[in-house]
């Protein structure tokens, strides 16, 4: 790492529980606002990139930055971008695959990303059964991936190295909570997943990682994408929300193993497998962060990066716009 939670009860949110979502979502803000401490709901899923939120709900960094954090608990990745898309949620931790893949299916909403969360060196994985030898012995076979995740876009680089494309394989959708399963039982051979779900299915010795994103090193990102709207009605309240964010891994730094407990607990992880998914994120600073988040930095050259590939992937459209990028909002929160 380059650095180196959570309410009673933490809200959970099932497909029968978007559209409450959705109301909140929409006028939590506008509706705090009238008792002087804004609020805004902060969709999450199990990540260790993502857990810096809830730690700032969680020791009252929130309240100090002068909001409150109300986190939301989705299944995976994949159901917050499905939210997102209906409007029901007006902001996302995501990567940066998701980010483009939300400006092909939603151009008026194409999200505005104000914040650097992590970048994955070796956090997003691919896992085969034992009886693979090879990544590209995984031609003709069946893998595990989430379409609406970055799933896709690490398998389809992988595949690339090795002379094949994601033609050469069959792609099996499924939620990333049950690729343990599958892979386990033989369902498929391969799986792209990441922290807890590859911890989950390492214990039982029946896979091992050939693949990660250490070998792709500055082209998956975390980000904080919000809807445009949202920003222009409430960008103190986000510049609030990256502040309190920026005190979480403070937090952290002083107290790891207070931090790591937390974390690994709502995880289900032991902390020692969640210090070693940790292993492979990068965090950077605020201050690091201002000239990364820049015209022409390296945030916006990785999402014209990833749009090219998913273009040429035919995942995205090629009229589709492209996520814009600002500084601003981590310059106000310094």
């Amino acid at each position: 790492m380059a650095f180196s939670t959570l309410p009673a009860p933490l809200r959970r949110i099932g497909r029968t529980g978007l559209a409450v979502v959705g109301i909140t979502a929409a006028l939590g803000v506008l509706g705090a606002c009238r008792w002087g401490r804004p609020s805004v709901d902060v969709p999450v899923s199990n990540w260790p990139g993502y857990e810096y939120m809830y730690l700032a709900h969680k020791l009252g960094l929130d309240q100090q930055a002068g909001i409150t954090i109300r986190p939301l608990q989705f299944p995976d990745p994949q159901t917050i971008v499905h939210a997102y898309l209906r409007g029901e949620v007006p902001l996302a931790q995501l990567t940066t695959v998701e980010a483009v893949d939300l400006c092909g299916r939603a151009p008026s909403r194409c999200p505005e990303i104000v914040l650097i969360l992590n970048e994955s060196r070796g956090g997003d994985q691919i896992a085969v059964a034992n009886a693979i030898p090879s990544i590209k012995a995984l031609k003709g076979q069946s893998v595990a991936v989430t379409f609406s995740t970055l799933g896709p876009y690490v398998l389809s680089r992988a595949l690339e190295q090795q002379g094949l494309a994601l033609t050469d394989v069959q792609l099996r959708n499924i939620p990333l909570a049950k690729m343990p399963d599958a892979l386990r039982s033989g369902e498929v051979k391969a799986a792209v997943f990441f922290p807890p779900y590859s911890d989950y299915a390492a214990r039982d010795g029946a896979s091992r990682t050939l693949f990660d994103s250490s070998a792709i090193a500055g082209e998956v990102f975390d980000v904080l994408a919000v809807d445009p709207t949202f920003l222009r009605r409430h960008g103190d309240t986000v510049t609030a929300l990256i502040r309190a964010w920026a005190a979480a891994h403070q937090a952290a730094r002083r107290d790891p193993e207070r931090a790591i407990a937390l974390a690994a607990q709502r995880e289900q992880l032991s902390p020692e497998e969640y210090r070693q998914a940790e292993q492979g994120l990068v965090y950077f600073s605020l201050e690091q962060q201002l000239p990364m988040l820049q015209p022409g930095g390296v945030l916006a050259r990785n999402l014209q990066a990833v749009q090219a590939v998913q273009q040429r992937l035919k995942l995205t459209p090629e009229q589709a716009p492209i996520p814009t990028v600002s500084a601003r909002f981590v310059k106000a929160a310094q």
